[in-house]
């Protein structure tokens, strides 16, 4: 009888470990799979990233392209100067109509490169975006006023192009700020002096926005 009991007991045990062995195995294989898919949905991330990243770069790169035979591009500053355009104002004026036709002429020309640009870029990368920001400044002559002169005289430019049916927020991929430095920002023609009329300029600043890249 014991032997019986003894038979019993291996037999049972024998049909428990099987048991648990099988589980073990459901469960091994469902952990490979579920890694798989985890592993799958990284490389997916990971892809989109690097994705993003060629995109980045490229909008990076892209503001570089605008036409050089109006703006000049400064690498250190990542801006742009308009380029052998004489930008006259009389003093303490914001009228645009100070500055000869010639030099007119050429700022309507440079303000329709910055819509091929655009343009340009949209069929490149539809979902692009970008940020405009026409920056006045002055010449270091320490006029009260100089902040809010160049600011009016960017204002000005901005109208002029307007006035001529160059209207960027029209283009769907072109956000258009304002803005007047002065004579205080860093990105200034040397010598930074009373009377150099060097820095009585435009300076424009194309900043790509990569938030939007999906």
């Amino acid at each position: 009888m014991p032997r019986n009991r003894s038979n019993t007991f291996w037999l049972s045990y024998s049909d428990l470990m099987t048991s648990l062995f099988f589980i073990m195995l459901v469960l091994f294989i469902v952990c490979i799979v579920k890694m798989k898919g985890i592993n799958d949905q990284l490389d997916k991330e990971v892809n989109a990233k690097e994705e993003q990243l060629r995109k980045i770069e490229e909008l990076n790169n892209s503001i570089k392209e605008i036409d050089n035979k109006y703006f000049a591009y400064d690498e250190q500053f990542k801006r742009h100067t308009l380029k052998d355009i004489e930008v006259s104002f009389n003093t303490y004026s914001s009228n645009i109509y100070d500055i000869e036709q010639e030099q007119l002429d050429k700022l309507l020309k440079a303000g329709l490169a910055i819509v091929r640009f655009m343009n340009s870029a949209k069929s490149k990368i539809p979902e692009a975006q970008y940020m405009l920001i026409i920056e006045g400044q002055s010449s270091k002559d320490y006029y009260t006023r100089n902040y809010e002169l160049s600011y009016e005289r960017a204002l000005a430019l901005i109208k002029f192009w307007s006035s001529n049916g160059i209207e960027f927020d029209s283009l769907g991929n072109c956000e258009v700020l304002i803005s007047g430095s002065g004579q205080s920002s860093k990105f200034r023609v040397q010598p930074d002096i009373r009377g150099n009329k060097d820095n009585q300029r435009f300076v424009m600043h194309i900043i790509p926005k990569p938030g939007i890249i999906e």
